[in-house]
């Protein structure tokens, strides 16, 4: 049997990756072990130069490892679009976050806010710029280390109102999830994956990828809070 095919994720995709592999292996001879850390650190050991068989990142980072030379060329696929929802500690009083004037001015009643260093982290702060309220938060502001969910500050109350993916935020022991952020200012991220360079089985790889990608599991996609690409 050939080696375990070895992929990189962020841990955005972390539980989604675990449900595809494992229906995957159900019917392949092909076994796959799965690294879920922080975006960032994943793209670094990348480009570091760590042997991977495939890379599940958002789809700028994708392209960025393309670009070096880390990722085969045309290799890239789109997985999933993936939103950002709010969420408060477990029993907590849920605010109203149903418009963009209501979530402004819950942000601004909260006491401490947290957020990912991921894209939609970045994204998040530029919302902040964009309603004139970023000076006001600053000191109320925690974002949360590369690869920790915000919602582990949320329910251990660290955090009043949290930030993140809602793939990250859902099933969390010690959270509620009030819901997304409104339609006008979703913020959404594409997970990709690409064929690593280093890869020394690139036709499996391509096999595990058209698999991922296939509308045969849309549903496991949606289960895992994410919308097929």
């Amino acid at each position: 049997m050939s080696a375990a095919l070895h992929l990189i994720s962020s841990m955005a995709t972390r539980q989604l990756l675990a449900d595809l592999v494992s229906r995957f292996e159900r019917g392949s001879d092909h076994r796959v072990r799965v690294e879920a850390v922080g975006g960032v650190e994943a793209a670094r050991r990348v480009q570091a130069g760590e042997a991977f068989d495939a890379v599940v990142l958002t789809a700028a980072a994708i392209d960025q490892l393309t670009a070096s030379g880390h990722i085969v060329t045309d290799s890239r696929i789109d997985l999933v679009r993936s939103g950002v929802s709010v969420a408060v500690r477990a029993g907590a009083v849920r605010p109203d976050i149903g418009t963009e004037a209501a979530l402004r001015e819950a942000v601004l009643a909260a006491r401490s806010i947290g957020y990912s260093t991921g894209p939609s982290g970045v994204q998040l702060v530029k919302l902040f710029e964009r309603w004139g309220v970023a000076e006001q938060l600053r000191d109320r502001l925690m974002q949360a280390p590369p690869g920790v969910p915000v919602g582990q500050f949320v329910a251990q109350g660290q955090v009043e109102l949290g930030f993140q993916q809602l793939s990250e935020l859902m099933g969390m022991a010690g959270v509620d999830v009030i819901g997304p952020l409104p339609a006008a200012i979703q913020i959404i991220t594409t997970f990709s994956a690409g064929v690593a360079h280093a890869s020394a089985q690139p036709d499996a790889v391509r096999e595990l990828l058209a698999f991922m990608a296939a509308p045969a599991v849309d549903q496991i996609k949606r289960d895992n809070g994410m919308q097929p690409a």
